[in-house]
């Protein structure tokens, strides 16, 4: 089993990636249980592959647990779906001593991440992330959220898990387009902190995708949870370094706003948002047009969905409601190079919308 650390003196926690770890999970969380009531936060369909038999096995080794189902999709992730949950967990007798378990994506990571945070004002939650895009980015650094009508994540906390427990077997599950979409977040990681990396994965983007060789991808993730845990260690809270970690996301949250996060998954919409951004870097930081040829190229190998006709300022529109707009200057992340992101905090109107037009 592999073993990183999220150094964040006495929050401090492990990620754990083995293929088939989920089986050894209630071993894994012995020495957590005191006693406590523990509940699996998951939504049907991920429940009915892998939480029905975790529920059993952690119910068998003394753990006191219940399950709670949230609304399929991002509908988890909304205010509302929220509002009566606290009060269930009152009844199922959850106190400040109560453990969660997000077991499946994104959305419930964010979502069960925020429940964590805010029930009782804070209590304890292991990251059991059920896709490739949770395993490398969303359950790794505490940060949690739902969304609001105007945008994405626009209510959240920081709030750190106390473990991460990743098991890439679980992703052979997961529908083809559900892959592709992740490794626009896997690309970014090569693009903006490691090049050797990115060349690793231009040279083996096909196998990746296909799931064809299950050494390489646990190898890929355990980089990307490394890269994502040391900027965390660096930057917990995201007023710096941990801040390069959003390129891509300015343009790409403002596209899944706009098209519905139904329509244009998360990381599909990144991939754009960094094809833009790699435009605009070339006009912002003289990035060469031959490393931006190489973003073009490995991005072209993602089977993208189309997207439909827009325009430009309703995506910029959007993008100024963004948490990351500060003091109304649209913030960026660039490349200098490959391997090489910082921050740029005013890019102008025009250069954005030229950026957009080449989607």
């Amino acid at each position: 089993m592999q073993t990183i650390s999220v150094p964040l003196q006495n929050r401090s926690y492990p990620i754990w990636i083995e293929n088939g770890l989920l089986a050894k999970l209630p071993e894994l969380l012995k020495p957590m249980n005191h006693g406590q009531k523990w509940v699996i936060f998951s939504q049907n369909e991920i429940f009915n592959l892998y939480g029905d038999s975790l529920l059993g096995e952690l119910k068998s080794n003394s753990f006191q647990i219940e399950k709670f189902i949230l609304p399929d999709g991002e509908n988890a992730k909304s205010l509302s779906a929220l509002e009566g949950i606290f009060s269930q967990l009152i009844e199922l007798g959850c106190d400040r001593s109560s453990t969660f378990l997000a077991l499946g994506g994104g959305v419930v990571g964010d979502s069960a991440g925020f429940i964590a945070a805010t029930f009782m004002r804070g209590v304890d939650y292991i990251q059991i992330p059920t896709t490739l895009l949770a395993m490398v980015d969303s359950s790794i650094g505490g940060k949690t959220g739902v969304n609001l009508p105007a945008g994405k994540n626009l209510v959240g906390a920081i709030w750190q898990p106390k473990a991460v427990v990743i098991d890439p077997k679980l992703l052979e599950s997961l529908p083809e387009r559900e892959i592709s979409s992740a490794m626009g977040e896997v690309i970014k990681y090569g693009a903006i902190l490691d090049r050797d990396l990115f060349d690793l994965l231009s040279s083996n983007l096909k196998d990746l995708l296909k799931l064809a060789n299950p050494e390489l991808l646990t190898e890929v993730i355990g980089i990307c949870a490394k890269l994502k845990a040391d900027v965390v260690a660096e930057d917990e809270r995201e007023g710096d370094k941990r801040r390069i970690l959003n390129f891509g996301h300015t343009i790409g949250h403002a596209l899944e706003t706009h098209f519905g996060f139904d329509n244009l998954r998360h990381g599909e919409a990144i991939a754009y948002g960094m094809l833009a951004a790699g435009r605009i870097s070339i006009e912002e930081l003289r990035f060469k047009k031959e490393n931006f040829e190489l973003l073009q190229e490995i991005i072209g190998k993602l089977p993208l969905p189309a997207l439909p006709e827009f325009e430009p300022e309703e995506i910029l529109q959007i993008m100024q409601r963004d948490k990351k707009v500060k003091d109304g200057k649209i913030h960026f992340v660039l490349l200098e190079e490959i391997g090489k992101a910082v921050i740029v905090n005013d890019v102008e109107k025009k250069t954005i919308i030229n950026a957009l037009e080449c989607l």
